[in-house]
């Protein structure tokens, strides 16, 4: 695992997202991380929507795409700064 990438969900959840949401089976193409775009961006907690799980794979994406060293730099610090708090966060 990874202090920054994709967080990793529950085998069942790949198998029930992998038929319905296109390309989510790229988020595994990197390490799992601790912290990732989609959870600095509100994408955390339960999936209970197709929807909000569309979003969290949107962001996964985008970081595997987008990824740098200042990406996870960025995203570490806002983790630091407010990646604790909110209605989501566990």
């Amino acid at each position: 695992m990874s202090v920054v990438g994709p967080r990793p969900h529950a085998i069942a959840h790949n198998e029930q997202y992998r038929k319905l949401i296109n390309s989510y089976m790229l988020r595994h193409k990197v390490k799992p991380g601790i912290t990732g775009w989609a959870q600095v961006n509100g994408w955390r907690g339960e999936t209970d929507t197709l929807e909000k799980m569309q979003k969290r794979v949107e962001f996964d994406l985008q970081y595997i795409q987008e990824w740098s060293l200042w990406l996870d730099l960025k995203i570490v610090w806002m983790t630091i700064r407010g990646g604790f708090k909110g209605k989501n966060a566990y």
